[in-house]
């Protein structure tokens, strides 16, 4: 069974709104709305993880944004920030690129981001 198929709508959303929910099953939850969820409420949590990543993360800025508006940040300056090498950053990201079919990775001469 993949990953997609564990959750639904309903159940999602109650594990979002559980006040005594473990924090890893919370995670998820968010991943798959984020990845699965309707519309809004995927922007809902997009616009609370980047307001999370600048309170978190004040240092690191997007390089710049896509079409619709979500930011794209430079994998030396993840790597920075995480106190991680950049192989780390990508290593991650590959494992994941298959689950995170929305995940871009721009690896070009001049600059190496993802978003």
């Amino acid at each position: 069974m993949e990953f997609k198929d564990l959750w639904d709508l309903e159940s999602a959303m109650k594990i979002i709104t559980h006040e005594t929910v473990d924090g890893k099953l919370w995670a998820e939850a968010v991943k798959w709305l984020i990845l699965h969820g309707p519309a809004e409420i995927r922007q809902v949590l997009l616009d609370a993880s980047s307001i999370a990543t600048g309170t978190s993360f004040p240092e690191l800025t997007p390089s710049h944004y896509t079409a619709d508006g979500q930011p794209c940040y430079n994998i030396k300056d993840l790597a920075k920030s995480l106190n991680i090498s950049e192989s780390e950053v990508r290593q991650f990201l590959q494992q994941n690129e298959k689950e995170f079919f929305e995940l871009h990775i721009d690896d070009s001469a001049d600059k190496v981001t993802v978003h």
